[in-house]
């Protein structure tokens, strides 16, 4: 089995931080918040991490230029997530292992949540897996739809969910794990038919459970996984959180 590789998807501007720097760069307890998550990846035995850069790439590949075992991967356009990853299957076409798929803004992801993930990829090997977790405010997240017998079927958007819908507390935090010849299939399929015109990964499980190949959710995050950052205070009350657990 080969060993499993990761994509950070860095590309973004945050426009809500109140700062010209690209959004991983924002600094979290004086390091870039992207620093965490590559901490996490190395920590959870990753050795190649694909970062996928767009607003002000210089910028960050000089920031990380310090780090061993990155490749950095332009999108001139930011097309949606989905594109992100897109941009660097040229770097895992032939990849028959792992493919983990994270934001560079999850600082709190946790090594032990991947090396979970990890884990349960070597033993059961489904074509997907998603880090979930139950948070009791699920306010603006992507809900995981599950059939009668607990098996994933979906995710679904806020704004796209029924009442119903939005009374699910399980939600998707953007941490995937994909068989790469899987990730390869999904990637294929993507279309952009939606409000934004954007090819979004989340579309990726679900294209997954239509070829009939094995998707799970996995509700094997952290609490503190459940703090994400999209505005400066946000970014805050991460930094709070860190001190309180000795970052």
């Amino acid at each position: 089995m080969s060993k499993p590789i990761a994509i950070i998807l860095a590309a973004g501007q945050g426009t809500r931080m109140q700062s010209e720097l690209p959004k991983v760069l924002c600094p979290l307890l004086d390091r870039p918040m992207i620093s965490y998550v590559l901490d996490a990846v190395e920590s959870a035995g990753i050795v190649r991490s694909l970062i996928v850069v767009g607003y002000r790439s210089d910028e960050v590949r000089r920031q990380l230029k310090v780090r061993n075992n990155l490749e950095f991967v332009e999108q001139h356009q930011r097309l949606g997530t989905g594109h992100a990853v897109q941009m660097c299957l040229d770097h895992f076409r032939e990849h028959q292992g792992a493919v983990v798929v994270l934001t560079g803004d999850s600082p709190m992801i946790q090594p032990a949540s991947l090396q979970r993930l990890l884990d349960h990829f070597d033993k059961e090997q489904p074509a997907c897996i998603m880090g979930t977790l139950h948070k009791q405010n699920p306010t603006g997240l992507g809900r995981i739809i599950r059939n009668s017998a607990g098996e994933f079927t979906k995710i679904v958007e806020e704004k796209d969910a029924t009442d119903t819908e939005r009374l699910i507390t399980e939600v998707n935090m953007s941490t995937y794990l994909f068989h790469a010849p899987s990730l390869v299939l999904a990637l294929a399929q993507l279309t952009n038919n939606n409000r934004q015109t954007e090819y979004y990964l989340t579309d990726c499980p679900g294209i997954l459970v239509e070829h009939k190949l094995s998707v799970e959710a996995l509700p094997v995050l952290q609490p503190c996984e459940a703090l994400t950052i999209n505005t400066v205070d946000e970014l805050q009350l991460v930094e709070t959180e860190m001190i309180k657990m000795g970052y």
